[in-house]
């Protein structure tokens, strides 16, 4: 490798560098394999394996592999790929389930989040800029592949985004302490689904846009219990009861 290229790829775990330069990268030989199957241009693949091969591997050694690894234990292949240029159109999407995310900050959080919106049949999720970055390497590796098949947005003004949404016909819904039981209301099957930032929920600006108020109890209702859920885990849960047959 020459020091060009390691440079480059140590720079690309700062999300201005993967802004300014159009990259990201990917790391494990499954998750590699399956960007080659994508329609996500790679760069250039990386990799210490000798069974892997194509005009745009090229093999390095462990060393160098070590160097440019963002993992704890260096993995045998990695990718540097083109990031995706989404466009968001309401029009598209208003008959449609989609998420959107107030804050969500924790890279693990999104990565799992990514991933139950794949394994849900979630195909957009629209995120405030102060959420963490999808093509941030820790996120790229906790969607386990579904960054490839979820469309991810940014927007500056996420508030805006859901008053939109509602003019355009879709209810807007949230999970608040004041909310109805989310295993007894009258779910439908498009809207938009607002999750908040892990320590203080939804803001002020987005919980004045929704019109659909939800609450998941704890069981039994009246015992002592957690102070709140994990967002990943509480996007799982409404996204199970959105997708159970009525």
């Amino acid at each position: 490798m020459t020091k060009a290229e390691i440079q480059l790829i140590r720079a690309l775990k700062d999300k201005r560098t993967r802004d300014d330069e159009g990259l990201f990268i990917a790391e494990g030989l499954k998750l590699v394999e399956e960007i080659r199957a994508s329609e996500f241009p790679i760069r250039r693949i990386y990799t210490t394996r000798h069974d892997l091969v194509g005009a745009d591997v090229e093999r390095i050694e462990h060393k160098d592999m070590e160097r440019i690894s963002e993992l704890k234990t260096a993995s045998d292949t990695l990718a540097v790929v083109a990031k995706p240029n989404y466009k968001l159109q309401l029009s598209s999407i208003k008959e449609n389930l989609v998420l959107a995310l107030d804050g969500v900050q924790n890279p693990g959080n999104l990565g799992t989040i990514i991933r139950l919106a794949d394994w849900f049949g979630i195909e957009d999720i629209i995120c405030s800029t102060e959420c963490a970055d999808c093509f941030n390497p820790k996120v790229v590796q906790a969607t386990m592949g579904a960054i490839l098949r979820v469309r991810v947005h940014y927007t500056d003004n996420l508030a805006a985004f859901l008053r939109d949404a509602q003019r355009a016909g879709m209810p807007i819904y949230g999970t608040l302490l004041d909310g109805e039981n989310i295993y007894t209301k009258r779910l439908t099957e498009h809207g938009v689904i607002v999750m908040g930032n892990e320590g203080r929920g939804l803001t002020t600006e987005c919980r004045a846009e929704l019109t659909e108020r939800l609450y998941i109890p704890p069981y039994p209702a009246d015992s002592p219990t957690s102070e709140s859920l994990n967002v990943a885990m509480a996007t799982g849960i409404i996204l199970a009861e959105f997708r159970r047959p009525r």
